[in-house]
């Protein structure tokens, strides 16, 4: 039989309070087994990561889910804090994060994504390498812009191009005329 502690531990406290700080302020996570990764592919998988405004953190399980279960997270992510589990903390966009997890896994096989909580949503591993693929935030901005930019730049060159025809239609009779 299993004993409890009966006083609570205010190390451990303070590392779960820390960590629910970290995920407050982030919006969205993407969780990866790194066992097998070098320091030197680490730091370059956190480099990438810091220019997209995202962390990589390797996180103790029991404190994890402890966290994730009080700020009220999907239960199915108990499951996913099994094993070394690092998680890269997006707190802009998620699926720029996912891209890059998901093309450093394919260079080093030793990552791999587990699953992920984008809005409070969980993904699992194949969901999460089908959002990685979807264009970023930025990139749907552009192309809506470019749908809206497109008919009033074509009504623009017909008035212009109607506009230089009646001009030189007027000039074409008046030459004749004189």
């Amino acid at each position: 039989m299993a004993m409890r502690a009966n006083k609570i531990q205010v190390a451990k406290t303070d590392a779960i309070n820390e960590l629910k700080t970290k995920i407050g302020a982030s919006k969205d996570f993407i969780f990866t087994e790194y066992r097998g990764l070098t320091v030197e592919q680490i730091s370059a998988l956190r480099k990438q990561l810091r220019a997209k405004n995202a962390e990589f953190h390797v996180v103790k399980n029991n404190f994890a889910r402890i966290a994730f279960d009080e700020l009220g997270y999907p239960k199915e992510l108990a499951p996913v804090l099994v094993g070394p589990v690092a998680v890269a903390f997006a707190k802009e966009e998620p699926n720029e994060v996912a891209k890059i997890l998901v093309e450093f896994a394919k260079e080093a096989p030793a990552l791999k994504v587990k699953a992920g909580v984008v809005d409070k949503d969980f993904l699992d591993e194949k969901t999460v390498d089908a959002f990685a693929k979807l264009p970023g935030r930025n990139q749907l901005i552009a192309m809506f812009m470019a749908g809206l930019k497109s008919p009033v730049q074509k009504l623009t060159y017909t008035l212009v191009a109607y506009q230089e025809k009646l001009a030189g239609g007027a000039g074409a009779t008046e030459a004749s005329g004189a």
